[in-house]
């Protein structure tokens, strides 16, 4: 399996970030909506570096499809084709109250955005008049001014985030991968995941082999039980933080531990962190994440993913393990 990692901080360090995670066997770099902006830092790093590159994600709601186009057409442009547009949707309180859009059904939202990114896409490629309608977005003027004209490289796929099995059954409907949502258990990955991908790819008359599956694993990795407790100790924060969230549920409700979502949530709105932390149990760390030495992760990531995924997005939440680990962890991987 290839091995994609976060490119992470600001912009102005993504190209000296870029260069030692490549060294260090990096097959792929992504970015995702956090501190900074999530396309800045692969421009910077575009055509400098030869790694694969994607947004992981890009929240669509806020932004309009010609938008979204212009990013990834210049984006694949200036990585010589190595650029992958991956979209989610986030959840409505960030939508409304951090973004200040419109908050709408987001599985009905994501296939309109993703199909309108795709016909603006393929008319700049193909030259055919730009005729996209929808309820939410329409895009319909497209003079020759504002054609950048055909891509050297073709149009860059477009990935869509998801969890649960109608946002993943659009996904396989309508994109060209899912990127599998780090939150996640191999339970319900066989369980939830696989059988809504084969319904959407069974409504759009697609084979396995015209989608990309991209799991994602949030991995405690260490050399030494210090390396691997200190690990463990960023990811169990992660884990807390996502379980608090309604929309993460039907992971734990898989496993059985779907009382304790409430639980987390209360808690995170009084702000009991220490105690948020004791109720992911070492049962519910080792379930949902992956934890040991580079070698051990490489094993588990391939005993999860390896019959489904060529690649594996991996997150190393609260640590930042030595690089000399992280080839470690590429080399076993591949």
């Amino acid at each position: 399996m290839l091995l994609d990692l976060q490119l992470d901080g600001s912009p102005d360090r993504a190209l000296a970030r870029a260069r030692e995670l490549a060294d260090a066997g990096a097959a792929g770099l992504f970015t995702f909506e956090g501190p900074h902006d999530v396309f800045l830092p692969l421009a910077a790093v575009a055509g400098q570096v030869e790694v694969d590159l994607m947004t992981n994600i890009a929240v669509a709601m806020p932004r309009s499809p010609m938008h979204l186009a212009h990013t990834a057409w210049d984006l694949q442009l200036m990585s010589q084709g190595r650029f992958r547009l991956g979209l989610g949707s986030q959840i409505r309180p960030h939508i409304e109250k951090r973004y200040g859009a419109r908050w709408s059904p987001p599985a009905a939202r994501m296939r309109e955005i993703v199909l309108a990114v795709k016909a603006i896409l393929a008319s700049w490629q193909d030259g055919t008049r730009l005729e996209f309608r929808g309820e939410h977005t329409t895009h319909t003027l497209m003079p020759p001014t504002f054609v950048p004209g055909p891509n050297p490289w073709g149009p860059p796929p477009v990935l869509l985030g998801a969890l649960g099995p109608l946002m993943t059954r659009t996904a396989a409907e309508v994109a060209d991968g899912l990127l599998v949502m780090p939150f996640h258990s191999h339970r319900h990955f066989q369980e939830r995941t696989l059988p809504a991908i084969a319904e959407g790819l069974a409504l759009a008359g697609r084979g396995p082999d015209e989608f990309a599956v991209l799991p994602q694993a949030i991995v405690a990795m260490g050399r030494t039980d210090e390396e691997v407790a200190a690990a463990r100790a960023g990811v169990r924060g992660l884990l807390a933080f996502y379980a608090s969230t309604p929309a993460y549920r039907p992971v734990l409700d898989v496993e059985g531990w779907g009382e304790v979502q409430p639980e987390l949530n209360a808690l995170s709105k009084t702000g009991d962190i220490a105690t948020m932390f004791s109720l992911v149990s070492d049962t519910m760390l080792d379930t949902i994440a992956v934890a040991g030495t580079p070698e051990e992760c490489a094993a588990e990531i391939t005993r999860r993913f390896g019959d489904v995924a060529e690649r594996i997005c991996c997150y190393f939440p609260g640590y930042d393990p030595p690089v000399d680990q992280i080839a470690a962890l590429g080399a076993a991987l591949a």
